[in-house]
């Protein structure tokens, strides 16, 4: 929900740039969406508190697998691109983003490795975008 919030509060505050944000961030989400619910399908890797009896489970998880987080790649590639058009968010958007990599281990719903995977996939995602936006526009 924070993410959709900013999408719409760029929009709503800086009407032309705002909307190319937002519609950046979404397009990333998008195919972050569908990165992490494909390598979480061919993985199958349980969730820690279903391997652990001593890792309680803190919130209800919205898939049944662990790898990768998709929580984290979303956080990270939703931060890069929004601080790429925004850099003023950054001292908001870096903390926010370190505590929901590690909420994620916390709740017991991810390992570290899951994490980590999730934020290398959201940073790579994020330069990506990027570069398809230089490539085929000419700016970014």
């Amino acid at each position: 929900m924070f993410w959709y919030g900013l999408m719409l509060l760029c929009v709503v505050w800086d009407r032309p740039g705002g909307l190319a944000a937002a519609f950046h961030m979404g397009m990333v989400g998008v195919a972050g969406a569908g990165i992490y619910k494909m390598l979480k399908t061919r993985t199958s890797r349980p969730r820690p508190y279903r391997k652990d009896p001593g890792i309680r489970c803190g919130a209800l998880p919205l898939d049944e697998f662990s790898f990768p987080s998709g929580h984290t790649l979303h956080a990270v590639a939703f931060s890069l691109v929004a601080v790429a058009y925004y850099p003023a968010l950054a001292w908001l958007l870096a903390p926010f983003t370190v505590l929901v990599a590690l909420s994620r281990m916390v709740l017991g719903l991810h390992y570290p490795s899951d994490v980590l995977a999730g934020a290398v996939i959201g940073f790579g995602l994020a330069k990506l975008s990027f570069w398809w936006l230089i490539f085929s526009f000419g700016h970014g």
